[in-house]
């Protein structure tokens, strides 16, 4: 059965190193494989205590490469291929992940893995059942950062600055949407979601079921995302789902 569960919900350094809630992306399983997205911190941890043997893992994708996003990729990697007894998981990346002054892989973690693929616009990337497209390429904060489809049917809206270009470059209905929706409204100039941003996106695209995630500490502390999601379903008669810690939702 195709789904995707949430390791952690939380977005932004405030609501993150916080605590606030946990971290640690999401899993997707799809046409029998398991793809383990964005895991920041926590990751290693959330999966033993959702009861996921790391070993059982395909592919590893990184939409970029801040610390929310990335900071367990080694751990999850290496516990993967059991120390590099086993050779079969993989790992998609911007390629500021791999090379430069500012990457999060270490070399000897290269290689541990079956295969690397750089993300760039427009190219999909192909392991094992999963194809990962990087449909476009966002602004944030000078970091290179991907929206990513995932085999046609799953659309990662990460991190961005909203811009209009989204409308025509994201899919149309689509299976299920994942945005991450970190702020509430923007008082200040930060490369991140509003539930404004969001709206515009699920009333453009109608997908046919979208996950709100990645939240920030404004959301959390001064709003509902509950009621955030809950007003964006009646107002477009599309599933919104806020989403929390360990939440399984199917596809």
């Amino acid at each position: 059965m195709d789904r995707v569960v949430f390791l952690g919900t939380a977005g932004g350094r405030a609501s993150v190193f916080r605590f606030l809630r946990r971290a640690g992306g999401f899993l997707l399983w799809l046409s029998g494989d398991i793809v383990h997205v964005d895991p920041g911190p926590g990751a290693f941890v959330y999966l033993h205590q959702l009861g996921v043997d790391p070993r059982s893992l395909d592919l590893v994708v990184l939409s970029h490469i801040h610390l929310d996003h990335s900071s367990d990729v080694n751990a999850v990697i290496e516990s993967a291929t059991d120390g590099g007894k086993l050779r079969q998981v993989a790992l998609f990346a911007p390629e500021s992940a791999f090379e430069g002054k500012n990457r999060v892989v270490l070399p000897f973690i290269r290689e541990r893995l079956a295969k690397e693929g750089f993300l760039r616009e427009g190219e999909e990337l192909r392991y094992k059942n999963i194809s990962v497209k990087a449909v476009m390429k966002h602004t944030h904060h000078n970091t290179e950062t991907y929206a990513l489809l995932f085999n046609n049917r799953v659309l990662y809206v990460s991190c961005a600055l909203y811009e209009d270009r989204m409308l025509q470059a994201y899919p149309k209905g689509i299976d299920l949407m994942i945005i991450n929706t970190t702020l509430y409204r923007k008082t200040k100039p930060i490369d991140h979601l509003t539930v404004e941003d969001a709206e515009k996106l699920i009333s453009h695209l109608r997908p046919k079921q979208v996950v709100l995630t990645h939240f920030g500490y404004e959301l959390l502390t001064q709003h509902e995302p509950r009621l955030v999601a809950m007003d964006l379903s009646k107002k477009y008669g599309i599933s919104v789902i806020p989403a929390e810690d360990f939440m399984e939702v199917k596809i």
